[in-house]
């Protein structure tokens, strides 16, 4: 156990009307309030069209509320984006940046990345920066390389452990029902601590390091229990309260 407060996280992607926003948002959220002393933090990071209204349905039940993506700019000339601004003006506390879909659909690079995670920050956000190999990397042997690469470009100047949130999705895992090994996941986990913890001066023992990829309530227990692992990024099981609320509960 550390006193890193575990964060699960539940990333819709592009899925959900209104119909279906309800249902998931008051359904966690009525367990959560229920709960009364939840010892993990409950997000939820819907599309941007939904947001507002998950806001409104979650309030008072202490469920946190993200987006999946910002823009680098305050504002400007920059159509189709949303601000880091525009999302804490609408109750967001956190922002996804650096997802391996919007690396590989959007081309975006670490720098990229980097200067979205910088706008969260100081946009008030908490940025969850997003990282992980390839299938052919990881076959390569070449996982810590990249993942070490992918933390030392991302992580803007200003990182702390109380604006910044590390998750490690290797990108083979992402959807489709395969997953690292245990093992595998800590020594990742434990590199990306070692290099957050350098590249922030110290205090990278009190850094939020969460795992994703294929994530379920089958498996939640044996990640959620490894030592640098302090919480789950969920995409698939997040659209069903049962299946995400039970990931939940395998919090150590």
């Amino acid at each position: 156990m550390t006193s890193r407060r575990p964060l699960i996280a539940g990333n819709w992607k592009m899925n959900g009307l209104k119909a279906d926003a309800d249902l998931l948002a008051k359904g966690l959220a009525d367990r959560y309030k229920a709960q009364g002393s939840a010892t993990f933090d409950m997000l939820l990071c819907p599309p941007f069209t939904l947001i507002d209204r998950v806001r409104g349905l979650v309030g008072g039940s202490g469920l946190l509320v993200g987006a999946q993506d910002c823009h680098r700019a305050e504002k400007g000339a920059h159509t189709g984006d949303t601000s880091a601004w525009m999302l804490r003006d609408i109750g967001c506390g956190y922002v996804i940046v650096g997802h391996s879909e919007r690396r590989a659909d959007h081309g975006e690079t670490n720098a990229m990345v980097k200067d979205k995670a910088q706008a969260a920050q100081a946009a008030g956000l908490v940025a969850i920066i997003c990282i992980g190999e390839t299938e052919d990397e990881r076959d390569q042997g070449q996982a810590l390389r990249v993942v070490t690469s992918q933390v030392q470009g991302s992580l803007p100047a200003g990182a702390t452990p109380a604006n910044t949130v590390l998750a490690y999705e290797p990108v083979w895992a992402i959807g489709t029902g395969r997953t690292p090994t245990p093992d595998d996941v800590a020594e990742v986990h434990a590199e990306i601590r070692k290099v957050a913890d350098a590249q922030m001066g110290g205090g990278g023992s009190a850094l939020r390091i969460l795992y994703g990829g294929s994530v379920k309530p089958s498996n939640a227990m044996e990640f959620l229990g490894l030592r640098d692992v302090d919480g789950a990024l969920v995409g698939g099981a997040s659209l069903q309260v049962d299946d995400f609320w039970a990931i939940a509960e395998s919090c150590p």
